[in-house]
């Protein structure tokens, strides 16, 4: 996909008014359960001076959070522009030099040699809006030097009727995203060939969460 073309593609669901509302309830509430699972797990994986690269990263919350917790330096890969500016609001509020955190705009799976390796790799609620999850999990198990960590939606008859519905909805508002219930089993295959074994398995209802490690 043509990285512009996929930020107009993205931006045009996860827009300004999104990143301000993702920001707010990070404020009140803190992170959100399979968020707290995925930091959960780099801990256990060692985050002292660890690096960290998260693929749409959002507002940056788990970044902040594990930077926190002792990771030196934070890279975010988005594929729309417009959370940057709440997340340079949370790094500043977290009292963290804004120099441990990167943000681009860069599509992984399409350009994954354009980016360096990185100990942690997460991907949370990112493979659900990707649509060639093999690509995109090849790309991340070859960043990941020491774990990687992703959620997705289960895929049962009740996910795949929401996500029906949901894309049908953006199609008749004429909006190009969509949302995607890709099959775990075949999503953990792609990781598990890039030399990493699943560790940690978590299946909530909304969220799943895979943890896979060197």
């Amino acid at each position: 996909m043509d990285c512009c073309r996929s930020a107009r593609r993205y931006d045009a669901v996860f827009g300004a008014r999104f990143a301000r509302r993702a920001a707010q309830r990070y404020r009140r509430r803190g992170l959100d359960r399979s968020a707290r699972r995925i930091v959960a797990f780099a801990e256990r994986h060692g985050l002292e001076g660890a690096t960290v690269l998260e693929v749409g990263g959002g507002v940056g919350e788990i970044e902040i959070e594990l930077l926190k917790r002792g990771a030196a330096r934070a890279v975010c890969l988005e594929l729309s522009p417009a959370y940057d500016a709440e997340a340079a609001r949370l790094v500043r509020e977290a009292g963290i030099d804004p120099a441990r955190v990167e943000r681009r705009l860069h599509d992984l799976a399409a350009a994954p040699g354009d980016v360096e390796p990185a100990d942690i790799v997460v991907l949370h609620r990112v493979v659900c809006c990707y649509p060639d999850y093999e690509r995109l999990l090849t790309a991340a198990g070859d960043h990941a030097r020491r774990a990687l960590v992703y959620s997705h939606p289960p895929r049962n008859a009740v996910s795949r009727a929401f996500l029906a519905v949901q894309n049908g909805a953006l199609r008749v508002m004429g909006k190009e995203f969509r949302a995607f219930a890709h099959p775990p089993g075949a999503m953990l295959a792609v990781a598990e060939a890039r030399g990493l074994r699943r560790t940690y398995a978590h299946r909530g209802i909304p969220w799943h969460v895979a943890g896979l490690a060197r």
